[in-house]
């Protein structure tokens, strides 16, 4: 076997490492248990040491970092509404609505949250403590306002009032996914209506 090969084959095995630990780093996540978010966990769930965490991530930093690079690697950036043109602005609203709605109840959705509330509340902190876990979600922040402003990027709109909506639409869409796993007389179906409505009009209001 030539040296090339031999490397080659290293770095095969070495990739797939790679993507064991990813998977079972998101299958511990998305569990929702505040224990999954430990390097030692995902590693004894992959079936590797720390040693070769580190090999490949560096230290839990560059793994945190890494789930939510793949995370986003594997939504393909910021989402699209193939369908938007020619819509309302009501009915491009709801079409956001319902997408996050929807995604919420996803394992990706719940390995993120699992993985957030365990992390620094305060950015300086996080920023400090793990810099590259905080450019990830950062990345992603900016992707999620990218989302918004595309979606209605044809219309005349005020951009400001894009990205006060952009930064109020998934705070809002956890609340209602909450209510919707605890006992409750909402009518969660009229509560996203009632949202989607309240923020269209907010967009087309001019002055």
């Amino acid at each position: 076997m030539t040296a090339g090969a031999d490397q080659h084959r290293r770095n095969r095995r070495g990739d797939a490492t790679r993507a064991r630990m990813l998977a079972a780093a998101l299958d511990c996540l998305a569990t929702g248990d505040p224990d999954a978010v430990s390097a030692n966990h995902v590693a004894r769930q992959a079936g590797v040491t720390w040693g070769a965490v580190k090999y490949q991530f560096g230290d839990v930093d560059g793994l945190w970092a890494a789930v939510l690079d793949h995370l986003e690697e594997r939504r393909g950036g910021p989402l699209s509404f193939p369908g938007s043109v020619d819509q309302t602005v009501e009915a491009r609203v709801e079409q956001i609505v319902t997408t996050l709605w929807r995604g919420l109840e996803l394992p990706d959705s719940r390995a993120i949250d699992t993985l957030r509330v365990a992390l620094p509340r305060e950015r300086g902190e996080l920023e400090q403590k793990l810099p590259r876990t905080a450019e990830a979600l950062a990345s992603w922040q900016v992707s999620w306002v990218e989302t918004c402003q595309t979606a209605f990027a044809d219309l005349d709109l005020d951009p400001e009032r894009v990205r006060e909506v952009a930064a109020l639409l998934p705070g809002a869409m956890r609340g209602l996914s909450s209510e919707a796993h605890l006992s409750t007389y909402s009518d969660l179906d009229l509560a996203r209506r009632g949202l989607a409505r309240s923020i269209a009009a907010y967009l087309g209001e001019q002055g």
